[in-house]
């Protein structure tokens, strides 16, 4: 039987062989982080939270209710009152994309078909994110993240 002996120089390549692995996944990892990272959401954090409270309160009031369901192609945003009825908005944009990057972002052109917004986009399985901004009739901005699972 054949004992080998441990000495510093093995020691010495486990420890760079260990540590650089680790490394090494930590830059892979942060590479990736930055490189799919969309953006920042405002200019000046500081200014957009002087008018949150003021925002929240008006988004409020309208009492909306946002729902979203995707079948056959077709996507649907459901915007209600209340009361539970159809709210026809003066104006909607929405960005639909993946919560981790933007490769998949799409600007649907949504129309209303006296019950909800439709239109047609083509969404693989999994989690989607649809950031909407409704604007009412009377001027008031409703904005919000709806989170769509498709199966």
């Amino acid at each position: 039987m054949v004992v080998r002996q441990i000495t510093g120089r093995h020691v010495l390549m486990g420890f760079v062989a260990a540590f650089g692995l680790i490394i090494g996944v930590n830059l892979l990892l942060a590479w990736n982080a930055v490189k799919t990272f969309p953006g920042l959401e405002v200019k000046n954090s500081y200014v957009a939270s002087q008018q949150f409270d003021d925002r929240k309160t008006a988004q409020e009031a309208l009492g909306w209710t946002i729902r979203a369901d995707h079948e056959a192609g077709i996507l649907r945003l459901a915007i209600t009152d209340a009361v539970g009825g159809a709210v026809a908005v003066h104006s909607l944009e929405a960005t639909v994309g993946r919560a981790t990057h933007v490769y998949d972002d799409q600007n649907p052109d949504f129309s209303f078909d006296g019950s909800a917004y439709v239109a047609p986009v083509d969404l693989g399985e999994g989690n989607w994110n649809i950031r909407m901004l409704a604007t009412a009739k009377d001027g008031t901005e409703f904005r919000q993240r709806v989170v769509l699972h498709k199966k």
